[in-house]
């Protein structure tokens, strides 16, 4: 966490939790009403809640789980579990509380099970949308307030840090057990599978709630206006502004085999400044303790699967708590872009440094691009490999860079919005597309 913090922006973010826990029991009781299944995480209470004669609540047998749950991360952790955590004991008996309101409160929109199919299963799928819709705002706006978590997520958090696993695969884990264990409860007090209780809406909540996280979480960023004071704002933006917006920093996106890489370096040869790529890696090398290799073979290697495991356990972990081997080296490396930017004028080639960077004035945004065919021809020239093997490589690679992108950014890499100017070296050769970007550069008002 930020230890910079100030008392009173503190007070602001965990007031803007209470609301936001608020808005993540509504969306899982909307979802919920819809009767085609519990979010994995809710299903045991749900459940539970259903058994004949059982006098506790959807609330508060959800307190009970999360209490069990945060006395296993206490044990595991032990020393290293943070004191400020122990407000998941307070958090949990709020969010019991909002899940009984919520129930409550939408108890009217409880779809009947004998209306007629047509027009009741329409109505269930467009209520548990909005229902996950609701819920993946909440869980943005819970990331971006960094402040505390929910039990739920805690859990497989500390699970993660303990065995030294992936948080992802974890929690991927953790919600399959969940699931599993509202099964045996239903199974167990009903004798029957009934699909209100576990069904189709609990499949799709586990991709469907990922999703629309990645999507909202680029949209949420009005709400550091309200967490952090308009004074300490102001210091923030007068700190930075001495010597960073008074110069011209140049980031380049490339297409693999596009000759983004070269196309940096003479730029920054004809402007007299740093062209900052495997700098960036060594940096982040060196302050995460990995070797210089393994950072850059796995900084932007995000295969297609691993990307949609990532969207499926998406949850209100910060990447700055989360142990992720895939978050650890973009924040390290987010870190190392900005320090590299605050210096002086420099050209950095990749990174997501057009993303990294964009709320800065002074920053001119490059995107090279090429044909397949010319493409194929540099990275056999470069690399040796055959024509096959090399067409191979490209798409990994530039799926892989997309995959990367989307994963950081809920944008696409290849969007030329996200870019003031875009090359195709198949036109202009390495030594034009680099003119081209000096005369951009002499011509770029700051």
């Amino acid at each position: 966490m930020n230890e910079k913090r100030s008392r009173a922006e503190w007070i602001r973010r965990y007031a803007g939790f209470v609301v936001i826990l608020f808005v993540i029991a509504f969306g899982t009781s909307l979802s919920i009403r819809a009767n085609l299944g519990s979010s994995p995480i809710s299903a045991p209470p749900y459940i539970l809640s259903l058994v004949p004669g059982v006098s506790l609540s959807m609330g508060q047998l959800t307190i009970c789980m999360h209490v069990f749950f945060i006395l296993i991360q206490v044990l595991l952790l032990r020393k290293e579990f943070e004191k400020r955590q122990y407000a998941q004991i307070v958090v949990s008996f709020l969010f019991g509380f909002y899940t009984d309101l919520t129930m409550w409160l939408t108890g009217f929109l409880q779809i009947p099970s004998d209306i007629n199919p047509a027009l009741g299963y329409p109505l269930r799928l467009l209520e548990l949308l909005i229902g996950g819709a609701i819920l993946a705002f909440g869980i943005a706006c819970e990331v971006r307030c960094d402040s505390l978590m929910l039990a739920g997520e805690g859990l497989p958090l500390a699970i993660s840090k303990f065995l030294k696993k992936d948080f992802s695969r974890v929690k991927i884990f953790s919600d399959t057990t969940l699931v599993l264990i509202g099964v045996v409860f239903m199974l167990a007090f009903f004798r029957r599978w009934d699909w209100e209780m576990v069904g189709v809406g609990t499949l799709i909540s586990m991709f469907y709630v990922g999703l629309m996280v990645k999507v909202i979480s680029p949209h949420v960023q009005w709400l550091d206006k309200i967490f952090i004071p308009e004074r300490e704002r102001q210091a923030a933006v007068s700190e930075n502004a001495g010597t960073s917006d008074r110069h011209l920093v140049i980031t380049i996106a490339r297409m693999y085999g596009s000759g983004g890489d070269a196309v940096g370096e003479k730029v920054a040869e004809s402007l007299g400044c740093p062209c900052c790529s495997r700098q960036i890696i060594d940096q982040t090398a060196v302050q995460m303790g990995y070797p210089e290799e393994f950072v850059a073979e796995n900084e932007q290697n995000i295969s297609t699967v691993r990307l949609w495991e990532m969207i499926f356990s998406d949850s209100g972990i910060p990447s700055s708590m989360n142990p992720s081997r895939d978050d650890a080296i973009f924040v390290s490396q987010s870190r190392a872009v900005l320090s590299i930017a605050r210096k002086g004028p420099c050209v950095i080639v990749g990174r997501l440094g057009n993303w990294i960077l964009r709320d800065r004035p002074n920053v001119l945004r490059v995107f090279i691009k090429s044909g397949k065919e010319r493409a194929i021809s540099r990275v056999t020239a470069r690399t040796g490999l055959s024509e096959e093997e090399a067409a191979m490589k490209i798409d990994r690679v530039n799926t892989g860079r997309a995959n990367h992108y989307w994963r950081y950014t809920g944008r696409q890499w290849m969007d030329m919005n996200e870019y003031d100017l875009v090359i195709d070296t198949d036109r202009t050769g390495i030594d034009g597309a680099a003119a081209l970007i000096v005369r951009a550069a002499a011509d770029f008002h700051i």
